[in-house]
């Protein structure tokens, strides 16, 4: 959980299996280990109050329809608001093709001049496919790294080398709709702090 004056590191990457969330979990206590504060949006985020209910029939029914797409609007604009402000940003690629959300925030993380590290163990399509060239190039290396324990050492050496080129912790100027964005993302996440006494344990977790 983030806190304190250590660098966060964002986590991204697919949450849909127990297995999916142990590896996350398992790149977060490697962080933090190392020091770093790691946000999981499957632990700290929107998602922590509302995975449990997601299958739920009742879920999806018609007049439960404007609270899911205001839980959808809130679920991305606390994890873009994240994003935007955390230090360093790490992308679990694993899976037969990378996972969709986490490349929209891979990107997000790319313009807004994150160090980023795209961590990939999967020997699925090795030499015939070893990762997404647009996703692995916002890395800047273009390389991923395929042990959990490098990952903090991969994040400092690509810190230091956007700092090589000018790069600084100071924001580039985002357009009205990102500010916007994260404008409601910093207040949602304002909300859930108060209120996280209150906060479900997820059903896939290990934590």
């Amino acid at each position: 959980m983030p806190g304190g004056d250590r660098k966060t590191v964002y986590c991204s990457g697919a949450l849909f299996c127990p297995e999916d969330v142990r590896a996350m979990e398992a790149i977060a206590g490697t962080l933090e280990a190392a020091g770093y504060a790691a946000f999981l949006p499957h632990a700290d985020g929107v998602e922590a109050f509302v995975l449990n209910a997601v299958n739920k029939p009742l879920s999806n029914l018609l007049v439960f329809r404007p609270v899911v797409r205001f839980l959808n609007k809130a679920t991305f604009a606390l994890d873009i608001s994240k994003i935007v402000d955390c230090d360093y940003f790490v992308f679990n690629m694993n899976g037969a093709a990378p996972d969709e959300g986490g490349v929209v925030e891979t990107g997000v993380a790319f313009a807004t001049g994150k160090p980023i590290v795209i961590f990939r163990n999967d020997l699925r399509g090795v030499g015939a496919y070893a990762g997404s060239t647009p996703v692995v190039g916002a890395s800047y290396t273009c390389e991923t790294v395929g042990d959990m324990e490098k990952i903090p050492a991969a994040l400092e050496d690509i810190a230091g080398r956007l700092r090589s080129i000018g790069n600084t912790r100071e924001a580039p100027a985002m357009p009205a709709p990102l500010r916007k964005v994260v404008k409601f993302g910093r207040l949602v996440g304002r909300v859930l702090r108060a209120f996280s006494l209150f906060k479900p344990r997820n059903m896939m977790s290990t934590q």
